[in-house]
């Protein structure tokens, strides 16, 4: 599945969501890129510090606050892991619209 259909796909779903904001989107795409850099099929272990940068978030509280309302509004699975150091298992819910 590509980088550009799974975009695609986000952003006609997200594009009829209202729940969705800009950080939001900017936390979906950062999570994509990070799965597109890596070359890894679904689920993947993420760590915040890694990801928080790219999406430009700053704060820890809104980054949990974004990936659980993403995971609750079905854009990805997320499962927290809870321990530092090890990351949380996160999986981009269209991939299973293409093959991955």
């Amino acid at each position: 599945m590509g980088y550009s259909m799974l975009l695609d796909l986000f952003f006609q779903k997200a594009s009829t969501d209202a729940r969705i904001s800009i950080a939001h989107i900017g936390l979906y795409v950062a999570l994509l890129q990070n799965w597109k850099e890596d070359e890894l099929t679904a689920p993947k272990l993420i760590s915040a510090l890694t990801i928080m940068p790219k999406a430009k978030i700053s704060s820890t509280a809104t980054y949990h606050r974004l990936i659980r309302e993403l995971d609750e509004y079905g854009f990805i699975d997320y499962e927290p892991s809870y321990y530092k150091g090890f990351g949380s298992r996160v999986k981009l819910k269209f991939m299973n619209n293409c093959g991955q």
